[in-house]
């Protein structure tokens, strides 16, 4: 599991801008979605082309936050990376740019629908009413990648939790996009995974700085059960 932490600068800059770091107070879980990045086998499972061990520490927590969201009656979703036809023809700059050809090739052939890297990580809790979303681009809302923001739209979401992997690729340039659509979004710090601390924690700076709530999965899923809890109670 990464070493999660957030610059002093950050903290400091956060401070002096909005009072404090932690962004949001609360959340509706109707209106609320559970974004999971790419936790599929060919970032994944050992010895695939885009393995990123340390996605496989985090699985347990992700599994923690949408049990919690969906008791609470929120949506989970899960994104998964497609390098379809439709993808390789529209994304040329990357395909031809920043892979090498053999590399380009094992990409394509790995998260291609039906492809075993393509399917999503089995130890996961997928369940028959959460969503699958193929997505073209690295970030789930990019113009060209997937239909996300349209389904959230038709279902009144207003907030997102988001999880996955690579945390400075797909994770962060999902939930910087989001914010952007006016979407409020938590970036679980032990919910995301790449290939170092440094890596991870450059992200959780930057999501922390202007545009995510920062927070871990405890934290996460106990303002979740709070909200949860508060019918019962009244």
């Amino acid at each position: 599991m990464h070493k999660a932490t957030i610059h002093p600068d950050v903290v400091s800059r956060a401070n002096q801008r909005r009072g404090r770091l932690r962004v949001f107070d609360s959340l509706d879980p109707g209106r609320t979605a559970y974004i999971v990045v790419d936790l599929q086998n060919g970032f994944m499972a050992p010895g695939q082309i885009a393995e990123i061990a340390t996605a496989r520490e985090i699985v347990p927590n992700v599994n923690r936050i949408s049990a919690a969201l969906r008791d609470a009656g929120g949506l989970v979703a899960y994104i998964q990376n497609t390098f379809d036809e439709v993808a390789v023809a529209t994304w040329s700059t990357f395909f031809d740019h920043f892979c090498t050809p053999e590399r380009r090739q094992r990409m394509i052939e790995t998260f291609s629908p039906g492809a075993f890297g393509h399917a999503i990580w089995p130890g996961l809790d997928v369940l028959p009413q959460d969503l699958k979303v193929q997505k073209r681009r690295f970030g789930a809302f990019a113009p060209g990648s997937s239909d996300l923001h349209a389904i959230l739209q038709e279902r009144d979401i207003d907030t997102l939790i988001v999880t996955g992997t690579a945390t400075q690729v797909c994770c962060e340039s999902t939930a910087r996009d989001a914010m952007m659509l006016n979407y409020k979004v938590f970036f679980i710090a032990d919910g995301n995974a790449t290939f170092n601390d440094d890596e991870h924690n450059a992200t959780l700076s930057a999501m922390a700085h202007a545009f995510c709530d920062v927070i871990d999965t405890d934290a996460m899923v106990g303002m979740i059960e709070r909200v949860g809890a508060e019918p019962a109670m009244a």
